[in-house]
């Protein structure tokens, strides 16, 4: 089943995203819909020697060949009670095709970011928990996974390559203040680490879009006019419990003061869809997340341009 069967349509920068509930061992996730290219039975997989505990290893539908991770496996649960039921959901984000293992699909909903919750690091796994939000459908609990964690955590080699940022060794990039929207942890961690070592340093690091835009437009509340001079760049991600950065990137560009601050959208979602939508609410520039070298070369071009004009 193509997963555009559902015929939901979602208008730009309205704060709603779809999600996919499943079921592992009747524990309730979610995953957002854009992430997903189909759905399929569960099919016959071939075995890799050598690979992770939690690959059952690779298939292949059409002409694409799919890596099958276990998501019971992965989550530490039990088998499928009825595993000729059993659906691979099969997805494409970070520019990489991987179909994951449940024990049932439920249906897709529409809900809006702001009823999503930031998981409790207690209970979730502490920062680097693999659930990155709680939502609650129909008197449900679901729980929104971090797939670039799972995908991370089975081959980091999927994560930002930080050998591809050159070290930068003088002082005008510390100087500019970025503005960063990135709900995961590790991909805080990664993007942090690898904008000190390109020299961007003066760093303000936010959990949602919600954070990020309390923050910005603080500075326009408080009388500061010149607000390039407090938010160089703002780069955001896309799917954050509160608010996405769609949503921020409208509420951004929809206003007089603030539309000066160039925005990049730095996702793993990135694709000739979501680059429509990136530029309908008004992005600068948008990039998927493997290319941290060319977010650091982004930033230089969009930074200057807007000094420039300023």
């Amino acid at each position: 089943m193509s997963i555009t069967d559902s015929n939901i349509l979602l208008e730009t920068g309205t704060n709603e995203l779809e999600i996919l509930e499943f079921v592992v061992s009747g524990n309730c996730y979610g995953i957002n819909v854009a992430k997903i290219t189909e759905l399929m039975q569960i099919q016959e997989v071939q075995e890799m020697p050598l690979s992770h505990p939690c690959v059952e290893g690779v298939f292949q539908p059409r002409s694409e060949v799919y890596t099958i991770v276990d998501l019971s496996k992965y989550l530490g649960l039990g088998p499928s009670e009825d595993p000729d039921k059993d659906i691979f959901i099969i997805t494409n984000f970070n520019q990489m095709n991987i179909a994951f293992h449940v024990h049932a699909v439920e249906g897709i909903f529409r809900i809006s970011w702001n009823d999503i919750e930031k998981p409790d690091s207690i209970i979730y796994g502490g920062q680097e928990g693999v659930v990155t939000g709680i939502a609650k459908i129909n008197d449900k609990i679901i729980s929104i996974l971090d797939f670039e964690k799972i995908t991370f955590d089975i081959s980091p080699e999927t994560g930002i390559d930080l050998s591809t940022v050159s070290a930068y060794t003088g002082s005008d990039r510390e100087l500019l203040p970025i503005v960063v929207a990135e709900d995961s942890a590790l991909l805080r961690k990664m993007l942090t680490e690898a904008l000190h070592t390109s020299g961007y340093s003066n760093l303000t690091i936010l959990n949602n879009g919600e954070e990020a835009w309390d923050y910005i437009r603080g500075f326009k509340d408080a009388g500061i006019t010149n607000v390039f001079s407090k938010v160089s760049c703002l780069i955001t991600d896309i799917e954050m419990p509160r608010m996405d950065g769609h949503r921020l990137t409208k509420l951004v560009k929809s206003d007089p003061i603030l539309k000066n601050i160039p925005v990049v959208i730095f996702s793993s979602l990135i694709d000739e869809n979501m680059q429509k939508k990136g530029t309908e609410v008004g992005a600068d520039a948008q990039l998927s997340k493997p290319e941290i070298a060319g977010l650091v070369d982004i930033l230089d071009e969009k930074i200057q341009l807007y000094a420039n004009r300023g």
